[in-house]
């Protein structure tokens, strides 16, 4: 009799919850801000023309397989634009009702857009710009943040430099406005976690020489006279938000110390050499789609969407001020394939996660180090706490 009753019981559920369930059409969009850059250091980083589209597409597909069995279908579209072009780009998106928008911007120009984005009802999720700020006195209450801030970069290179015993920093900064918030970052680590930086050194960008046939070899040529005659140091930290020199710092020191920071052990969000707890079926999917390793941008987008599936699956709506408020609360979670659920700071929009350390081939750590504390959880001893920003748009 039990054997007979089990599939009708199935059965009976199934017609059930698929009357329940509630068709929906999600619709969503990835506008891709593209600046005007010189050739990277290596052509190994050159830009992939899919650069984060193709984090959009695996993510339709993950969303897509909880989505089909509740009726619930995915659609993101991917427009990528100079910054002359971006607003209307925008004024596009919106035009065709889209009220999720994952944007890949700096800050000026995703301040901009997320304000236009605010006045249509829209949520805007930023996966690029790093400026701490945007986490605090400059927040926006309808923009949620994927990409991690300076301040949670540098929080976790700083506690792998203090679990290791390296207190002595020697900080080498670049002269771009870019390079001296990210310097900033890391001397408020060092107080945060009591390290000291003995002496700071200022490395100037010349306009990009290093980018032409000779440049390189120019700046590596400059760097161990320009890195004489230090204070006695424990290890080189590194910002260079725009890439001009740090790559060419290991090897080239005078005096034999590790690189970390913006050149040798760099705080990253995801690596394709990254196959720890799960993640192997993730990059496996990710090449295949392909052809290539994921790049952070491709995994920031991807996350940003999946945000999206798993508050519509959990709410039933498209609304996006029922998907802020739920993934604000304390009931949302996502698995990330970082080895604990990622969730949002509900003070200032900021995804919390863990910060892989690689070293280019590996990943050597993973921050927060064990051993460092919170009332709360681990991940808000990265970046900005609760006591710390000065964000009030959520309140």
């Amino acid at each position: 009799m039990l054997t007979r009753l089990v599939p009708l019981l199935a059965a009976a559920f199934l017609t059930v919850f698929a009357g329940a369930a509630q068709a929906l059409d999600v619709r969503a969009a990835v506008l891709r801000v593209d600046y005007p850059t010189l050739l990277p250091i290596s052509r190994f980083d050159l830009r992939p023309e899919d650069l984060g589209f193709a984090g959009a597409v695996l993510a339709d597909e993950d969303n897509g397989t909880t989505g089909r069995f509740l009726g619930h279908s995915y659609d993101t579209a991917t427009v990528a634009a100079a910054p002359e072009e971006a607003d209307a780009a925008l004024e596009a998106l919106l035009a065709e009702g889209i009220r999720y928008l994952v944007i890949d911007a700096q800050a000026g120009d995703l301040l901009r857009l997320t304000d236009r984005a605010a006045q249509a009802g829209a949520l805007v999720v930023n996966t690029r710009a790093p400026e701490t700020a945007l986490r605090d006195d400059a927040c926006r209450a309808n923009l949620l943040h994927i990409a991690p801030s300076n301040a949670m970069k540098a929080d976790a290179v700083a506690q792998f430099a203090v679990w290791k015993k390296w207190p002595r920093w020697l900080l080498v900064e670049g002269s771009n406005p870019a390079d001296r918030a990210l310097a900033d970052a890391y001397r408020r680590a060092a107080h945060k976690f009591g390290a000291k930086v003995v002496e700071d050194r200022v490395f100037e960008d010349t306009g990009g020489a290093r980018r032409t046939d000779s440049g390189h070899v120019m700046v590596q040529r400059q760097l161990p006279t320009f890195m004489q005659r230090t204070k006695e140091h424990d290890v080189v930290i590194a910002a260079d938000a725009t890439d001009y020199f740090a790559a060419y710092l290991p090897y080239h020191l005078w005096t034999p110390r590790p690189v970390m920071g913006s050149a040798g052990l760099r705080p990253v969000t995801i690596h394709g050499a990254h196959e720890a707890w799960g993640a192997t079926q993730f990059q496996t999917r990710f090449e295949k789609l392909t052809r290539r390793y994921v790049m952070e941008e491709d995994y920031n987008v991807w996350l940003a969407l999946r945000v999206l599936g798993e508050a519509v699956t959990r709410t039933t709506s498209t609304d996006p001020r029922e998907i802020e408020a739920y993934v604000l609360s304390d009931a949302f979670e996502l698995a990330a394939f970082k080895g604990q659920k990622v969730t949002f700071r509900d003070w200032n929009g900021q995804m919390r996660q863990p910060i892989l350390l690689y070293d280019g081939r590996i990943t050597v750590s993973v921050s927060p180090q064990e051993g460092f504390l919170h009332q709360v959880s681990p991940l808000d001893t990265l970046g900005l706490d609760r006591p710390e920003s000065a964000c009030t748009a959520f309140q």
